[in-house]
C-alpha cells in the first residue's frame, strides 16, 4: 500500500491497489528478465495494453526506478534501493510506505486499533515529526530509515519486555550479519557502534485483561542519512562503511528475524541480549522520572531489569529508564 505522502494527521484515501499491483509486477517481470523484455510481451503476460504497459513504466519512473528503453524493449538497470510494498516479496500486503508522514508510529496507532495482521509494518521515506523517547525529536531526513511494525505478541503483560529486548538482539545481530559492524545493544533498547548511536526505538502498548493487545515498535536506523548534524554523537551505516548501504536489507532482515524469534515467544531472550550489550560492566548514569542513579552496570535480570552497582555497594533495580554511559572502562561483572 502506497502513499506519495500524507496529510495532516495522516488522513488519506488509499491508492487503488490495482494499480499499485501492475507496477509490482511489472518489476517483477523486468527484474527476472535476462535481455530486454518488449512492451508486446509485458502485455500478454499480464493481459493488459501496451499503452497500459506504457503508463505504468513511465510511473515507475516517476518513482525513481532507472528503466531504459530500446529497441528490443525495456530493461531495468538499477534496482535502487527502494521501500515500496512490492519489494518485500510475500510481506507485500502488511508493508504501508508513505513518501512522508508526520510519524509512522501515529499512523500504526490506528492501523492497530482497526485490527490490522500481526507485522503490519508502517515505512516512511522521510517523517516531519519523527519521535524519540520522552518526546524528543527524532531527525528523520531522507537516507534513513524510518518504521513501525505492530506487534501482536501471545505474551501476558507482565512478559512484555520480551518484545522490547527481542527487537534490540534481532536488529544487532541483522546489522552485524550484513554489515560487518560490530553493533551493540545499550540498556535499554539503543544500537551503538562503539559510543555512537545508530538507533533509536520507542514503543507503544495497548491490553486487553491480562494480554497484551498489540505492541508498536517505532524504529529508526541510520542507513544512508547524516545524524551527526543534529545529534553529534549519532553515526549512519553508510559513515562506518564509506559507502551506501541497502536500507531494504536491513528492513527485511529485521522483519524476518524479529517474526521467527517472536514465535520462539522470545525464549532466552535475556542471555541473547547479554551477548551483544555494551551496557554490562560499564559506569551508567540512569534517569528515570523520579531519579537519577550513578554507579556500575553489572547485571540485567530475568525481567528486563538493570542492575546498578551504587558508590556504598548497594544494588539498585531499575525497571525504566535513560542510560547514559560514563567516562571509565567496561569491567568484567
Amino acid at each position: 500500500m502506497v502513499n506519495e505522502k500524507a496529510p495532516p494527521h495522516d488522513k488519506r484515501p488509499l491508492q487503488p491497489y490495482t494499480r499499485i499491483f501492475m507496477k509490482a509486477k511489472i518489476i517483477g517481470l523486468l527484474k527476472e528478465a535476462t535481455t530486454p523484455l518488449s512492451g508486446e510481451k509485458i502485455s500478454q503476460d499480464l493481459g493488459v495494453s501496451r499503452v497500459s504497459v506504457h503508463k505504468h513504466i513511465n510511473g515507475l519512473r516517476e518513482r525513481g526506478y532507472s528503466i531504459t528503453a530500446g529497441s528490443t524493449g525495456y530493461t531495468l538497470e538499477d534496482e535502487g534501493d527502494f521501500l515500496y510494498p512490492w519489494e518485500f516479496g510475500e510481506r507485500e500486503p502488511l508493508i504501508h510506505f508513505y513518501e512522508e508522514a508526520t510519524s509512522t508510529m501515529t499512523i500504526a496507532r490506528d492501523l492497530a486499533e482497526s485490527g490490522c495482521p500481526h507485522m503490519t509494518t508502517v515505512v516512511a521515506q522521510r517523517q516531519t515529526k519523527g519521535r524519540g523517547r520522552l518526546n524528543r525529536v527524532w531527525d528523520s531526513q531522507d537516507g534513513g530509515l524510518y518504521f513501525t511494525v505492530i506487534l501482536r505478541p501471545s505474551f501476558p503483560i507482565n512478559q512484555v519486555y520480551k518484545v522490547l529486548f527481542t527487537a534490540s538482539v534481532s536488529l544487532a545481530q541483522v546489522v552485524r550479519n550484513l554489515t560487518g559492524i560490530n553493533a551493540t545493544v545499550k540498556w535499554p533498547n539503543d544500537i551503538l557502534v562503539g559510543e555512537k548511536k545508530l538507533n533509536g526505538m520507542l514503543s507503544e502498548m495497548a491490553t486487553q485483561d491480562e494480554f497484551v493487545q498489540y505492541v508498536n515498535l517505532g524504529i529508526g536506523v541510520n542507513v544512508n542519512n547524516n545524524p551527526s548534524k543534529a545529534e553529534p554523537n549519532a553515526v549512519s551505516i553508510r559513515d562506518l562503511l564509506g559507502r551506501e548501504f541497502p536500507r531494504r536489507k536491513i528492513l527485511t532482515g529485521f522483519l524476518d528475524n524479529m517474526e521467527e524469534r517472536l514465535e520462539n515467544k522470545g525464549e532466552d531472550v535475556i542471555a541473547q541480549w547479554k551477548q551483544y550489550t555494551s551496557t554490562i560492566g560499564r559506569p551508567v548514569r540512569i534517569q528515570t522520572t523520579r531519579e537519577v542513579l550513578e554507579g556500575r552496570a553489572v547485571d540485567v535480570n530475568s525481567q528486563g531489569s538493570l542492575i546498578v552497582e551504587l558508590a556504598d555497594g548497594a544494588l539498585e533495580e531499575v525497571f525504566h529508564g535513560d542510560c547514559f554511559y560514563q567516562s571509565g572502562e567496561a569491567q568484567e561483572s
